[in-house]
């Protein structure tokens, strides 16, 4: 029997037991992870690089982006070099920073999306008053509270996780370092503490869904009441998507935490916390870009000037070759 002082590293879940499925994950993990540096690379360029985007919208939106490459890169590469070298290792001060910084990018995101929730129920439905309640100074205290946040929370959770007594061992039923996976491995009634923290934390998520469902109700008869149909294509292809993402991560999140043991089991678990650690930061800059002719248009306006500055350098350079 261990305890918490013994333990130097932990074991992770294998996603495969033969090498070719571990090297065919790899390639997909791998597919995954560089799309979305991708997506959201561009997503930030854009909106960073077309003065037309620096509105709070895109401003959020950035932030966003932002999140999301933090929150994909705690979890996945480390899957990537488990599956590529067949190792379920990872040390114990890397499973802590793991579960800091997750859990930091993960709340901070749900801020954001709150956030992001509270921006369009105004531009909607009190677009007179929206330069008013959503001015630059009020953008950036907005934005600069949901990253305290995620800052706050995750201090507390990772703290209070890891000064529990760990005494069944060092494996995790789970692809990378996650809180209820490791108090599984508590032998002290002292883990109650971060359940009640958990609890705490999924009431106060609990409440900024209702406030995002609010919102878009509000936001769904403000637009129903819009005459042009143009207009209320644009209002709904910007809301529905946000809707669900917003969705998908709160529900297969809560379930992960707050699911009773009873209905536990390794493979449930690996498919829930993929689809809330991995998925949405990968189909956030599908959603947005592909559904935004702004960020579209910044995106061709970006790789139009990119193409001619590359055709100047590569004038200039044959011009120069051939004087010489």
């Amino acid at each position: 029997m261990s305890n918490s002082s013994s333990i130097t590293e932990f074991l992770l879940l294998a996603f495969a037991d033969t090498r070719e499925l571990q090297l065919l994950h790899f390639w997909l993990f791998l597919g995954i992870y560089l799309a979305a540096l991708l997506g959201n690379g561009l997503i930030i360029t854009a909106i960073a690089c077309d003065h037309h985007l620096h509105t709070p919208m895109y401003f959020f939106l950035l932030n966003l982006s932002l999140l999301d490459l933090g929150s994909i890169s705690t979890t996945l590469p480390k899957a990537m070099d488990n599956s590529l070298w067949d190792n379920r290792h990872i040390s114990y001060s890397g499973c802590a920073a793991q579960v800091f910084f997750y859990f930091f990018c993960a709340t901070a995101e749900f801020s954001l999306l709150t956030i992001m929730s509270y921006d369009r129920y105004v531009a909607i439905c009190k677009p007179l008053h929206y330069g008013t309640l959503l001015g630059s100074r009020a953008c950036v205290h907005m934005a600069a509270a949901a990253w305290g946040t995620g800052f706050l929370w995750a201090v507390l959770h990772t703290a209070n996780t890891f000064s529990l007594p760990l005494c069944q061992g060092n494996v995790l039923d789970q692809f990378f370092c996650e809180i209820p996976q490791i108090l599984k491995l508590s032998c002290s009634h002292s883990y109650l503490r971060e359940v009640g923290l958990l609890l705490f934390s999924a009431c106060l998520t609990f409440g900024c869904f209702v406030f995002i469902v609010v919102s878009y109700v509000q936001i769904f008869r403000a637009v129903l009441t819009i005459p042009s149909e143009q207009g209320r294509h644009k209002a709904f292809s910007t809301c529905l998507p946000h809707l669900a993402v917003v969705s998908l991560f709160i529900s297969t999140a809560m379930f992960a935490y707050l699911k009773p043991p009873s209905i536990s089991s390794p493979s449930l678990d690996l498919v829930v916390s993929f689809l809330y650690s991995v998925v949405p930061p990968a189909v956030n800059p599908l959603i947005y870009s592909m559904r935004n002719q702004e960020i579209r248009d910044a995106l061709r306006k970006l790789i139009g000037r990119f193409s001619a500055a590359l055709d100047s350098c590569f004038s200039t350079n044959y011009s120069h070759c051939m004087t010489t």
